[in-house]
């Protein structure tokens, strides 16, 4: 089964921080619009800018294809100085 973990403020929102869906949507764009669907208050989150998204632990930029054993991290922007 995939794995979509949520980080900081974006599982402080969702109230979960890890989920396994069976079946996983085939890909990002997809998982991404199903997670919206399903929250509000997530999907406002993930538009913000400097969300990253890192598939299979490598950050990834755009679409890519899922598997049935994906790990999909969504992390909110961070600061540092």
């Amino acid at each position: 089964m995939a794995k979509v973990l949520l980080f900081g403020r974006l599982s402080d929102i969702a109230g979960w921080r890890e989920r396994t869906l069976d079946p996983l949507p085939a890909s990002l764009a997809a998982l991404r619009a199903q997670l919206c669907a399903e929250d509000e208050g997530l999907a406002e989150a993930l538009s913000a800018p400097g969300v990253q998204v890192a598939l299979d632990q490598a950050i990834v930029r755009g679409d890519a294809a899922l598997t049935a054993r994906s790990e999909v991290a969504f992390l909110p922007a961070m600061s540092g100085g």
